[in-house]
């Protein structure tokens, strides 16, 4: 066990702090949306190349959010940000259809990961603002949320750019990490 390793468990030793992977494919809206969450201003939103961090507080939690980009060459880097995840956020862009099979696929190999089996799930149904977006029902079939067993989840439709549905997602995940929380000092 390495210093880091070490240092990020005495870190995330508080109670009151999570921390949150937000993936997806690439322009599904993961910036918007977390843009949106910490400040509201989504006038200036660009492509995430790599990962950014956002620190959160929502309901007295610190939510310590990893935004990592979903292009097809970056995908693959995913796995070295599934340590010590506490929920997963999935973002959907609800408006390309074409997309949805490619983007099932990809959530079908990142929930077959190791480090995050049992890791909460919200799915964010994105776009929800456009009048040809799927239907969040649509999305769970597309992309075989039925089929999940080993962890809960949950789809939520939204939309990054009105907010909506925004705040039920939130509450659902900071539900599923106070549970963690009190299971983990239950012992």
């Amino acid at each position: 066990m390495g210093l880091l390793s070490s240092l990020r468990r005495l870190y995330r030793s508080q109670a009151d702090e999570a921390r949150i992977l937000f993936l997806g494919l690439d322009n599904a809206g993961k910036t918007t949306i977390l843009k949106l969450l910490a400040d509201g201003d989504i006038q200036t939103v660009t492509p995430t190349q790599g990962f950014h961090i956002q620190s959160l507080i929502y309901e007295g939690f610190r939510l310590n959010v990893w935004d990592i980009g979903g292009q097809r060459a970056i995908r693959p880097y995913w796995r070295n940000y599934f340590e010590t995840t506490d929920a997963l956020v999935y973002v959907f862009d609800c408006a390309d259809r074409h997309r949805l099979k490619e983007s099932g696929d990809e959530l079908s190999l990142l929930l077959e990961e190791e480090k995050i089996i049992g890791v909460p799930l919200l799915v964010l149904a994105n776009k929800q603002d456009l009048r040809h977006a799927l239907p969040a029902d649509e999305v769970a079939a597309g992309l075989n949320l039925v089929a999940i067993r080993d962890r809960t989840w949950q789809i939520q439709g939204c939309s990054a750019k009105t907010g909506d549905g925004l705040q039920e997602g939130m509450d659902w995940i900071l539900q599923r990490v106070k549970n963690k929380g009190e299971n983990r000092h239950a012992r």
